[in-house]
C-alpha cells in the first residue's frame, strides 16, 4: 500500500514544554537565548498540539491521509535523557498512536527530530559518543511501549541538517560553530541509528527507516574547480549519510575533514539492513568553487524558478533527479524509498471571509508529486509521500513567519483552519484511493 501521509515534529508543534514531567530540551534552552530566533519566538506554547491532538487527528481523517508522520520528543519519555522514565510521556504518545489508528491512520513516529534533552547536551551533545547508547536505550523504551501498533518508524530525522546547522553554523540548537570540527556528530548520529535499530528490532518493530534530506547538487559551471566543489558538498550533504548506511563504508572525505572517531565494528552497526531510505527534499542546490571563507565551496544560488517565501528554489524534477539519481548510484543497495517530507512555505492570509487560497502550494505539491510518479515509472520503488505540513508550526530559527501548513493556524486563538491546498489534497487523495 502506498503511503500518502503528512508530517509534523514535536518541538514545532507540541507546546506544553512543562507540562507532565517534560524535561527540557536543546531548542528550549536555545529558543530562550536572545537573538537566537526571529522576534523572540519560541516553541513553548506552538500549536498547543499536546492538549489539541484529537482535533488534529480529526484534520486528518477528513483529508484522506493514511499515514502520519510525527515525532517523539526525548525529553517527555525521559526528562534527563536517561535513567527515569516520565510514563506521563509515554502515556501522551500512546494515545496518540491509539487515536490515529481508531481514525485509520497509520502511525508512523521519529524518534529523534532535532530536540535532545538539555541535559545530554550538558555532557557534550552528539559530539559524546556515549549518547549515541543512550538513544538506542530510549529507542528500547518507546518501542516496547508501542511496537504492538506502530507499522513503520524513523530513527533520525535529517542528521545532515542536525550536524551542520546546529554543531556547524549555530543557526539551530544547540548554537555551536565548530564548521567540519562538527564531523562526530554525523558519526555518533549514524552509529546512535544503528544501535537504535537493533533496539527496534528486539523490541518487535516490523519496519525501520531514517530520513535523509538531499538535494541534487549542480555545479555552477563545467570549470574543473567547480565540479570539484560541487563533489565536496555533495559528499557532505548527501553521501556523508547515505554511503555508511547503504554501502557500510564512508565516502572519500579529504575535501571536507576527517572522520577520526570511527572504531572498529561501527560500520557494520551503522549498516545494519533496512525497510526503507527516507528522503526530505525541498529543493536542489547549485555550488561552485570556494571564496575566501574557509569552505570548499559556495552556494551559488538557483536562478530562473518561483520562490517559496524562504526564497528557495520551487524545482519539482529535482524530486526526480534526486530519486532517480539514488537508484543509479545505489542500485539494489537502495531500499524502497519514502518521500518522508516536501512542502513549500508562503505568506498566507486569511481573506475577508477567511479562507486562505494557496495556489502556490497547489501547484508545488501538484508539481512534485508528479514528480514521484515520474521516478516510480523511471523504476524508482517509491512507496510513499508525506506533506510537510499538516499545520503551520515553529519553523526553528524563523519562527512563526514561515507557514508550511495545509492548516492554517492562528497562534493566538489556535483556531485551525484548512487552506485551498487542504482540499485539493482530499479530493486528490479520494481519486488516488
Amino acid at each position: 500500500m502506498f503511503l500518502w501521509g503528512t508530517a509534523t515534529a514535536g518541538y514545532q508543534i507540541e507546546g506544553a514544554v512543562k507540562d507532565d514531567g517534560r524535561g527540557a530540551s536543546v531548542w528550549d534552552t536555545f529558543a530562550h537565548e536572545p537573538g537566537r530566533i526571529r522576534d523572540g519566538h519560541t516553541g513553548d506554547v506552538a500549536c498547543d498540539h499536546y492538549h489539541r491532538w484529537p482535533e488534529d487527528v480529526a484534520l486528518m481523517a477528513d483529508l484522506g491521509v493514511n499515514a502520519y508522520r510525527f515525532s517523539i520528543a526525548w525529553p517527555r519519555v525521559l526528562p534527563q535523557g536517561t535513567g527515569r522514565v516520565e510514563p506521563r510521556g509515554l502515556d501522551f504518545y500512546d494515545r496518540l498512536v491509539d487515536g490515529l489508528l481508531a481514525a485509520g491512520v497509520a502511525p508512523v513516529p521519529t524518534l529523534f527530530h532535532w530536540d535532545l534533552p538539555q541535559a545530554l547536551q550538558d555532557m557534550g551533545g552528539w559530539m559524546n559518543r556515549d549518547i549515541s547508547y543512550y538513544f538506542a536505550d530510549y529507542a528500547a523504551i518507546v518501542a516496547e511501549r508501542l511496537a504492538d501498533r506502530v507499522p513503520m518508524w524513523i530513527t533520525l530525522n535529517e542528521p545532515f541538517v542536525h550536524m551542520a546547522f546546529g554543531y556547524g553554523m549555530g543557526i539551530h540548537a544547540p548554537g555551536q560553530t565548530l564548521l567540519f570540527d562538527a564531523l562526530p556528530v554525523a558519526h555518533h548520529q549514524l552509529l546512535g541509528h544503528g544501535l537504535a535499530v537493533q533496539a527496534l528490532r528486539a523490541a518487535g518493530a516490523r519496519q525501520v527507516l531514517i530520513t535523509n534530506n538531499c538535494t541534487p547538487v549542480w555545479p555552477a559551471s563545467e570549470e574543473a574547480a567547480d565540479l570539484a566543489a560541487a563533489d565536496a558538498y555533495d559528499t557532505l550533504h548527501n553521501r556523508l549519510f547515505n554511503d555508511p548506511i547503504l554501502l557500510g563504508e564512508y565516502p572519500d572525505l579529504k575535501a571536507i575533514g576527517a572522520m577520526d572517531v570511527v572504531r572498529d565494528g561501527d560500520l557494520a552497526v551503522i549498516s545494519a539492513p533496512l525497510d526503507g531510505l527516507g528522503i526530505n527534499y525541498y529543493n536542489p542546490t547549485r555550488i561552485g568553487a570556494p571564496t575566501d571563507d574557509g569552505l570548499p565551496f559556495t552556494d551559488h544560488g538557483i536562478t530562473g524558478y518561483p520562490t517559496t517565501a524562504f526564497g528557495w528554489p520551487v524545482v519539482p524534477d529535482g524530486l526526480r533527479e534526486l530519486l532517480t539519481g539514488l537508484r543509479a548510484r545505489y542500485g539494489t543497495a537502495l531500499p524502497p524509498v519514502y518521500v518522508t517530507e516536501n512542502g513549500c512555505s508562503q505568506d498566507d492570509v486569511p481573506g475577508p471571509d477567511g479562507t486562505i487560497d494557496d495556489q502556490g502550494r497547489i501547484a508545488f505539491l501538484d508539481g512534485h508529486i508528479r514528480a514521484v510518479e515520474q521516478a516510480a515509472a523511471e523504476g524508482v520503488d517509491v512507496r510513499g509521500y508525506f506533506v510537510w505540513s499538516l499545520l503551520d508550526n515553529f519553523e526553528w530559527a524563523e519562527g512563526y513567519h514561515q507557514r508550511f501548513g495545509l492548516v492554517h493556524v492562528d497562534f493566538a486563538t489556535q483556531r485551525r483552519t484548512p487552506k485551498a491546498s487542504y482540499t485539493w489534497l482530499r479530493d486528490l487523495l479520494a481519486t488516488k484511493r
